[in-house]
């Protein structure tokens, strides 16, 4: 690969592209992740991206970031010292390198959100994300914003990344499952899929790695060696599986009974209509929605599951506190509402809530007692992507915080059925009735 960024001199890249870098050199998108599997030579690719692309556009600002600078300095600043060193000056303050005709590379890392602060008000051309799955979709987003300048250069982010982490949701929901929200363009996004078998240079410097791979848990080895995106290591319900789990609405049994779980939040209402019936729990539909008051929240759960008449609704047990800003609870603001169903507080205990979800995934012998329409696609997305809490057992992770607000409805749901329902004997399915007093009591 030749470039020539002046008229008195001609830089030449040394190595050979195989096929897949060479797909990833030539993508144009304006988002191209490259990766999947373990040793796909995807930093030695992103490397030469950025100094191919410092060579051909004379200016041209970079940015290379990675969850933290010790990665970065161990895995690119020295190789690209040693590798490009001749034509480089490295600045220690800036924590960059400068070419001769005026284009840089800034180094920087996001190990938490308070790290965003360094990039506000920057502006590059090109921002290179390396193991793009370890930052999250809040810290992503805020990276992409400094995406920007008036120098007429190509506006570009590049992505390495593999199965597993903080950021595998956001990834896989871009790139692999191609599901957007408004304002993304599908055209926009490219997703080349690299496995150690397509690095020709690692298999013959070290042909045991495969082997190596394949002695991995199976997830682990699942995710690394093949790069399956739906198995990663840290998922929280492995016993989801959407073919076993997934049903149509068809399938609800006639005379079902209704009722609605929320986990509200400003930032996400997540609603779920349940019925019960022939022994199993089906989530019928899903409304979330952000920036919601309470009231609105209310009425759009209301239109939303209008004839099906559920019978309650389950919710957080902090509505239930009274706001100072109005005196008033935020049970009393939903349950003023015109039609809302009868409010009652949830069991909100978060491992004995993640047990009983389980319970229903994994029954015994026989079909799940928890069944999910396919129409609700983020819980049917965030019961993937749940992550199990590095610290607390037995317990989910809080980041992303944007797939958290389904389960947490759906705990709250199952923990208010206590245990899954028996076909032998339905129980009463809520409000019993008291019971008679004698004449004398």
């Amino acid at each position: 690969m030749t470039e020539q960024y002046d008229t008195q001199k001609t830089v030449r890249i040394a190595g050979v592209p195989n096929p897949k870098q060479a797909e990833f050199f030539a993508s144009r998108a304006g988002f191209t992740a490259y990766g999947g599997a373990r040793g796909g030579g995807k930093s030695w690719a992103l490397r030469r991206k950025l100094i191919a692309m410092c060579l051909r556009y004379a200016g041209i600002r970079c940015l290379l970031v990675r969850r933290t600078f010790a990665e970065l300095k161990a895995n690119h600043l020295s190789q690209m010292m040693a590798e490009y060193g001749a034509f480089l000056t490295y600045s220690e303050a800036e924590k960059c390198f400068s070419l001769a005709n005026g284009s840089r590379i800034f180094f920087g890392y996001c190990a938490s959100d308070r790290d965003l602060l360094r990039y506000q008000g920057q502006e590059f051309d090109v921002i290179a994300l390396d193991e793009a799955t370890q930052l999250t979709e809040r810290q992503f987003s805020a990276l992409c914003a400094s995406l920007r300048g008036a120098g007429g250069h190509p506006k570009r982010v590049y992505l390495t990344c593999n199965p597993g982490g903080v950021g595998h949701s956001w990834v896989k929901r871009l790139f692999i499952d191609r599901e957007y929200r408004a304002g993304e363009d599908p055209d926009n996004y490219r997703f080349i899929r690299a496995l150690v078998t397509d690095n020709r240079v690692l298999m013959e410097k070290d042909p045991d790695y495969v082997t190596r791979l394949g002695s991995l848990p199976a997830k682990l080895r699942d995710a690394w060696l093949y790069g399956r995106w739906d198995i990663f290591e840290g998922q929280f319900f492995p016993e989801f599986d959407e073919d076993k789990h997934l049903c149509d609405e068809e399938e609800i049994p006639f005379g079902a009974r209704y009722f609605v779980a929320m986990d509200y939040g400003f930032d996400m209402l997540a609603a779920l209509l349940l019925a019960v019936g022939d022994g199993e729990v089906f989530v019928v539909r899903e409304l979330c929605v952000p920036n919601l008051t309470l009231g609105e929240a209310a009425a759009r759960v209301t239109e939303a599951f209008r004839g099906f008449h559920p019978e309650y609704a389950v919710a957080s047990p902090d509505l239930w506190n009274r706001r100072q800003d109005t005196g008033r609870s935020g049970f009393e603001i939903m349950q003023g509402v015109a039609g809302m169903p009868p409010m009652i507080p949830a069991d909100d205990r978060r491992v004995p809530g993640w047990r009983a979800v389980r319970e229903y995934l994994t029954p015994p012998p026989g079909a799940p007692r928890l069944r999910i329409c396919r129409g609700c696609s983020e819980l049917i997305h965030s019961m993937s992507a749940l992550l199990f809490d590095k610290t607390k057992a037995e317990d989910a992770a809080g980041e992303p915080h944007a797939i958290t607000h389904a389960p947490e409805a759906l705990r709250y749901a199952l923990m208010s059925r206590i245990t899954p329902p028996k076909k032998e004997k339905e129980e009463d399915f809520f409000f019993p009735k008291p019971k008679k007093k004698g004449l004398w009591e």
